[in-house]
Order: C-alpha cells, then sequence, then structure tokens
C-alpha cells in the first residue's frame, strides 16, 4: 500500500469514494472543490493506493478555535467497500496523526454520524474515543441574507 498527497489526476477516484460515504455532487461540482480543497493552505487530501488503484482518501484540515488549541479535523475518510477492514483506514488515520504532528497541533478529531456504528468500532480501536453526540433537532434552514438575533431582554433585533 502507497499513502501519498493527492494530485489532480486523483479527483475521479476521489469523486467515486465520496459517493460512497455521501451522495456525491456531480463531477463538475466536485472537481472544483477537490482542486480548491488542493490549493488551501492548511488543507491536504491523502490517498491510498493498494496495486495501483486508489482505495482510501482522507482529507483533513487545521482547525483554529477560540476555545481550545488549533486541532487537526479530519474532514472525510472513506475506504473503498471492497478494501474494508485490510488497514487502509487505519494507515490513512496515522498519516492524519503525523500530519498534526508535524504542525505541532495537539490532537486529531472527526465527526461521525450516530448510526455509522463499523466506523465508531473502528476508531474506538485505533485508540479514539466519543467526546460527545449530537443531533439535529430540526431540518436546516436555507441561510438568510439578514442575521437576526436576540439581546439580553429578549428583543430581536436584525444585524
Amino acid at each position: 500500500m502507497i499513502v501519498r498527497d493527492a494530485n489532480p489526476a486523483d479527483v475521479s477516484a476521489a469523486h467515486r469514494l465520496i459517493g460512497q460515504l455521501a451522495d456525491p455532487p456531480d463531477e463538475a461540482a466536485f472537481r472544483a472543490r477537490f482542486e480548491h480543497v488542493l490549493a488551501t493552505d492548511d488543507h491536504r487530501i491523502v490517498v491510498a493506493e493498494v496495486a495501483g488503484k486508489v482505495v482510501g482518501v482522507l482529507h483533513m484540515f487545521e482547525r483554529p478555535a477560540l476555545e481550545k488549541p488549533c486541532e487537526a479535523v479530519v474532514q472525510a475518510l472513506v475506504v473503498d467497500s471492497e478494501a474494508r477492514s485490510s488497514g487502509v483506514g487505519e494507515a490513512l488515520m496515522r498519516e492524519a496523526e503525523a500530519w498534526a504532528q508535524s504542525r505541532k497541533l495537539p490532537s486529531v478529531s472527526l465527526y461521525s454520524r450516530v448510526d455509522r456504528k463499523r466506523s465508531h468500532a473502528f476508531y474506538e480501536r485505533i485508540g479514539y474515543r466519543v467526546k460527545a453526540t449530537s443531533v439535529p433537532a430540526s431540518p436546516l434552514k436555507p441561510l438568510r441574507r439578514r442575521a437576526h438575533a436576540v439581546d439580553n431582554k429578549g428583543v430581536a433585533r436584525s444585524g
């Protein structure tokens, strides 16, 4: 297995893999996203190859925060359904950890849907622990042009 930085030629393989995680955008939209992430500082896309075929993809980035130290965040990790349980996911996560360490980031975090029990077992097996669980209370609504807030007296105001 070879773990390496992704390059523009990996876009179709990454699109195929992301489609195993979520509904993929159309190819043109995905290509634009992929190229944007590749060109963005503090983001990295890594792929795993076996016998010349890309069988895993990892997108990670450095996340600054006010309430805690900066950390590395795994935005997406997908291993081809045919290559799962073969060490690919662990190799990609170890690469995420090495990247974080090289950037002097104290932690690696990720978010996983509550229904992904197999993924949770994998992350726990390699040393990750659940820190918090959240479930959306209502469907997301489209963003509005103006922000609205409520002041400390309960009066709505526009921002």
